[in-house]
Formats: C-alpha cells, structure tokens, sequence
C-alpha cells in the first residue's frame, strides 16, 4: 500500500504561513497534480511529504504509517526535482545507481534495476555517457530514472519538465503517462502548467494562498469550478467573466446579452434580482449567423488548428474559440450564441459558485 494521508498540517517558513490545517488523502496508484501559481505552496507541500522540510504541525502518512518526523531516507520515496541534480562526472549509470550504491544495495540487483529502468525510459544507449553530452530531454530522464530505481512506494516530481521547451515538454509528459500506466505507482506532481496537470491527472488539487481550493478530476475541475479563482485560472485562454443580474424569469441579463438559465443547476437555488457573475469557457461562445446576440471583432489570434477571436458585445470583451478556416476582420459585425448548459454562475460577493 502506497497511499499518502496528510492530516491538519501547517508549515511555517520564516514566520510566515505557508499551510495551514490542510488535509489531503492521495490514493494507492493515482496520479494526483498539485497544481497552482507560483507561491501558493503547492512545492513547500511536496517537500513537506518528502521530508526535505519540518512541518509545524499536523501529520505525514505514507503507507499507513506516521513519518511526520522520519527521514527523507526512510520515507520510501523516489524524487525528481526541477533541476536535474545530476553528477557531472558520472556516467549516466553511475548517476542512477549512486543512491542504491550508497544503500549498500547488491551488485547484480542494482544492474537488474538499472536495465529494467533504462529500458522503460530508453536510456540504454546513453548509460555510459555522461551528463554534459545529453540534451535537456536527456538529463531529465536520467533524473526521472535515478528516483524510479528506487522502487519506491510514491514517487514525488517537482516541476520536472519546467526547464524545457515545448516540444520536449510534450514527449516527456507523454513518457510519464505511460510509465504511469505501467508501473501503477503513486504519483504526486507539482506543476503551474495547466496543460500538463489535465494530461496527466487522476485528480488535480487547486491550490491557491496555501490552501486548497478544489479537488476533483480534470473534467470535474475544467467544467465545474467551485470558485471564481479555479474557473480563472484553468483554460487558455481564460474563463470569459461576465457581471449582471438573475430576473424574476431566471435569465441572466447583462446588456446586450440575456441567458436563459431556468435549468441551470444550482446548488442552492437564489433569489431573483440578484446580482451575480457568469462564466463561460471560450469554446461555449460560438459564431453563427443566427446567433442571438450582436458584437464586433476587436481581435483575431490565428492558433494553428483554431482561432480566437475576441467580440465586443456593449460593454463585454469576450473571447470565442473558432474551430473552422473562416475569415475574421477587425470591425466586422458578428452575431453569436452562449450555450446556456455550459455556464458557470458565481456570487460576485463570496466567489463561489451558485
């Protein structure tokens, strides 16, 4: 059993806050994303589960056993950190097996594990060369494989593809899926890259200000934010945000735009006339020549295979996601439609969603 439970945990850094009572239950096998800006303490927790920091209070269990206190060493883990902390001068071999060596592991199970990882991770032509004659995809596959030799219970990943381009971010966050799959460990992975945390997730945990605002999988997240921070800073480009009012009829109305939202589920339904933030993801706007609002191009973002396309309807600027080859131009007079089952509605007071 490789689970993890952290229970009321705190963490003070410098006399400043950074957790405070947060609870967190990572199941055996899945692949949980902390995700969050910078500063929200999604790495101090990392840390705090690997044991590289002291918590202030609360506790630590991995495997169903207390290792609040415990020693990264004896926490069963394997760490892959954003850097790639490699030896310069050890082979890549050398550099993966330097923990087990250290451990007094036998030789022959050391090169059992070292060919077994190196295969997984297609490493094996590089194994005898050494880090300053690898590329930066390179290098950091070596590092993912110098935590996975460990054999560990959780294997702990601190921004490991943050230092690379594009195009290498992309295979490698491929190559992890797929070493997920087949290895069936736990995984606990920081990122503020929103793409890699819908990739790879299981479950995503929003955190924001050292607290945790939702915990769900990534469809659940994307379609359901709990508050106005996760519908904001899931999506690219971003959630439109809409201010107005519900009428007594249950519409929303924000000149020129009106909705109606009498089916919109609520979870507690609101009086009328309130007024109230909607939400709605760019691929929910579309331009049709029948739409029922009217607004004008300001922008046109070509994107490869999509464009977006921004509309000022009144005093609105939204943005609309256009996935066919037509031709937008500045000042062009559109109509477009909101599809009313895919809004968000939030209490502009509280944030939260209706």
């Amino acid at each position: 059993m490789s689970n993890v439970r952290l229970q009321n945990l705190c963490i003070n850094l410098g006399g400043n806050e950074i957790i405070r009572d947060l609870d967190l239950a990572v199941e055996d096998g899945e692949f949980l994303v902390l995700l969050g800006p910078s500063g929200c303490g999604k790495s101090t927790l990392l840390h705090s589960i690997a044991g590289l920091i002291d918590v202030t209070s609360g506790t630590v269990e991995i495997g169903g056993e207390d290792m609040t206190w415990a020693d990264p060493s004896e926490r069963h883990i394997g760490m892959v950190f954003q850097s790639y902390a490699l030896y310069p001068t050890m082979t890549v071999e050398k550099n993966m097996s330097f923990g087990l060596r250290i451990n007094g592991t036998p030789k022959d199970e050391i090169a059992r594990r070292i060919k077994k990882t190196a295969e997984m991770l297609h490493l094996e032509p590089l194994l005898q060369r050494k880090p300053a004659a690898l590329s930066g995809g390179q290098r950091q596959r070596v590092a993912i494989g110098r935590a996975l030799v460990r054999e560990a219970g959780v294997f702990l990943f601190d921004e490991p593809l943050s230092n690379l381009d594009a195009k290498l971010r992309a295979a490698l966050r491929r190559e992890l899926k797929l070493l997920h799959l087949q290895l069936h460990a736990t995984m606990i992975y920081v990122t503020h890259d929103q793409v890699e945390a819908m990739t790879l997730a299981t479950r995503i945990v929003v955190m924001h200000g050292g607290k945790i605002q939702q915990i769900g999988t990534p469809a659940c997240v994307y379609e359901q934010p709990v508050n106005l921070f996760v519908a904001g800073f899931l999506g690219a480009p971003a959630m439109n945000f809409i201010d107005g009012r519900l009428d007594e009829r249950g519409a929303f109305v924000a000149a020129p735009i009106s909705l109606d939202l009498r089916h919109y589920a609520y979870l507690k339904q609101p009086a009328a006339s309130i007024a109230v933030t909607l939400g709605v993801r760019p691929e929910h706007i579309q331009i049709i020549p029948e739409g029922a609002m009217t607004g004008t191009v300001t922008l046109v973002e070509p994107m490869g295979n999509h464009q977006v396309v921004w509309i000022r309807a009144g005093r609105q600027l939204l943005s609309s996601i256009v996935n066919d080859t037509r031709e937008f131009s500045v000042n062009d007079t559109v109509n477009f439609t909101i599809d009313p089952a895919r809004v968000s509605l939030f209490d502009p007071l509280t944030e939260q969603r209706l």
